[in-house]
């Protein structure tokens, strides 16, 4: 497949790349400073675009099968990035005519399972409050790809960790796996790669967990 990643310089991303490429798929990663950029290969195409404007974006999507986001806020104060940058990308998508995206969201934006016990309802709140404007990012990010014509996918990990891939996880669609508390970066991506092609995830949030 031909696939076009963006943030392939966050976790996720590089993740994303990485795996994409030891598939055999052709990838490029956007990037808005190739120097930050390491990983190499031979069906990879580094792609240097100014992240807001859609129409540097239409080169690097034009024709793929699928596009792949890992972005979104590194910390608090990057708040609302998530949901601009991806506004950004469904604007070059919806104009070169390609539908498949899948992006990377949190597990706090979706529903929260029926038999959660107390800690995890107390750690839920926590992190809610504390992390509140960088979920918020996220909901409006998601509003966005409701709203628009790509047959997106909403992947939904809890905290993250830098593990290796294990190919090991739940998926909930429509939901978040019961005591779902990590998932390495890595199988996020795993993930991601796997849904590329699976109907039943399309127009959907997606819970993944160990």
């Amino acid at each position: 497949m031909k696939l076009t990643v963006f943030g392939a310089t966050g976790g996720v991303g590089r993740e994303i790349v990485q795996q994409a490429l030891r598939g055999g798929h052709e990838v490029t990663a956007v990037v808005r400073d190739p120097s930050r950029f390491t990983v190499s290969g031979e069906r990879l195409e580094v792609y240097r675009a100014d992240l807001t404007d859609p129409g540097t974006l239409r080169g690097a999507v034009a024709g793929r099968d699928a596009v792949l986001s890992g972005l979104g806020a590194r910390t608090r104060a990057d708040a609302g990035v998530a949901a601009r940058l991806t506004r950004s990308v469904l604007a070059a998508m919806d104009a070169e005519g390609v539908r498949r995206l899948l992006v990377v969201s949190a597990a706090p934006v979706g529903p929260a399972p029926d038999s959660r016990t107390v800690l995890d309802k107390a750690v839920f709140a926590i992190v809610n409050s504390v992390f509140k404007d960088i979920y918020d990012d996220l909901r409006v990010m998601e509003g966005e790809l409701a709203a628009s014509a790509t047959d997106w996918t909403s992947v939904r990990p809890p905290r993250l960790t830098n593990k290796p891939v294990t190919g090991r996880y739940r998926t909930v669609v429509g939901g978040n796996p019961d005591r779902g508390r990590s998932l390495a970066r890595a199988d996020v991506a795993h993930a991601m790669l796997a849904m590329i092609h699976d109907r039943a995830t399309v127009k959907q949030g997606v819970g993944v967990a160990y």
